[in-house]
């Protein structure tokens, strides 16, 4: 019965005695989910002296957390993984479960989606609820970004979602929170596991980190080609910002795919993000919307990026970008050499 149902749940993922960002910001689309149904925001914390992590996870907006600490969880595997959270899943009956859409989060999503014969909504952009029909309605850019699918999971529970990082905000960390901690066991051997954890290599290789960056210069298919692309680097450079570029941009060529922002790159939430010569398709504003500051220069004045934008400018960027670069590095000059995004 549906009805048996109830709670909003959060998978805390975390590595090394670090919970990942994605799961701090899912507790606080978590937190608003339940206010809204009237239930419990819990978070699901499985690992090897991981408890010590519960007093986060209530700061960041838990009402309770379910721990199950276990040496063979120390290493993230699917099968162990899978075991703690269909435990605890069949014990308690969640009516909402989240995951961050890390490697991971999805990995451990469609395992217990499948164990659990639920439904499963992939790399969701936008959540709510209707109260009325407790449906949690997960929504994502579909047929190649052109629409927002609202996807809904009527006959099974628990509802089930993967969110992308930087798509949701944390709520401000409280130390005065107060929650419930519930330590749970389960049996685990190693020997049973079908999977050996041999050695863990971290990623050490230098690539751009744009999901870090406080301010992006992004080029869309608007610069034309590799001398647009030049004033793009350009306004970079004067500004000490990252580079990056929509689909077509990649698609062209001209950036490396590292560098593309929105539903199947990178999502970013900057400072300042310019949009040069970007249309802002569904696809690409997904991942960039929760930007501080937009700035959109675009010779179309119904391009839907002003939708989205602080500032728009309408025109040609071949003549507005090296205007602006002229006046920021007279900022530049004033300032002694230091721009502040502050």
């Amino acid at each position: 019965m549906l009805e048996e149902y109830r709670g909003v749940w959060v998978f805390i993922e975390q590595s090394d005695g670090e919970i990942a960002g994605v799961s701090l910001e899912l507790l606080g689309a978590g937190r608003e989910l339940a206010d809204k149904l009237e239930v419990p925001l819990s978070g699901i914390l499985l690992g090897d002296g991981v408890r010590k992590l519960s007093s986060r996870v209530i700061g960041y907006g838990a009402d309770i957390v379910y721990v199950i600490d276990h040496p063979v969880l120390k290493n993230y595997r699917t099968e162990s993984y899978m075991r703690g959270v269909n435990f605890l899943a069949g014990k308690y009956k969640p009516e909402i479960f989240l995951y961050g859409a890390t490697p991971n989060g999805k990995d451990l999503a469609s395992a217990v989606a499948t164990d659990l014969s639920t439904g499963l909504t992939a790399d969701t952009t936008m959540l709510d609820v209707d109260v009325d029909k407790r449906l949690l309605e997960a929504s994502r850019p579909a047929f190649g970004g052109n629409i927002m699918a609202t996807i809904l999971c009527k006959k099974n529970r628990p509802q089930m979602a993967t969110v992308r990082p930087k798509v949701m905000k944390a709520l401000p960390f409280d130390e005065t929170r107060q929650g419930t901690i519930i330590d749970e066991e389960i049996s685990l051997r190693e020997e049973e596991m079908r999977t050996k954890v041999i050695d863990v290599v971290k990623d050490i290789t230098k690539k751009a980190n744009l999901a870090d960056a406080h301010v992006i210069v992004c080029g869309g298919k608007g610069i034309g080609d590799a001398k647009g692309l030049q004033l793009i680097h350009e306004l970079a450079n004067t500004i000490g910002a990252s580079v990056g570029g929509t689909r077509d941009v990649i698609e062209a060529g001209l950036l490396p795919h590292e560098l593309q922002i929105g539903q199947t790159g990178e999502t970013v939430t900057p400072k300042i993000y310019f949009a040069i010569g970007v249309s802002g398709a569904i696809q690409h504003v997904v991942g960039m919307k929760n930007s501080e500051l937009i700035i959109a220069i675009n010779s179309d004045p119904h391009a839907p990026i002003f939708e989205v934008a602080t500032y728009g400018i309408v025109g040609d960027a071949y003549e507005i970008v090296p205007k602006l670069i002229e006046q920021l590095k007279q900022i530049r000059v004033e300032q002694g050499g230091e721009v502040s995004y502050v």
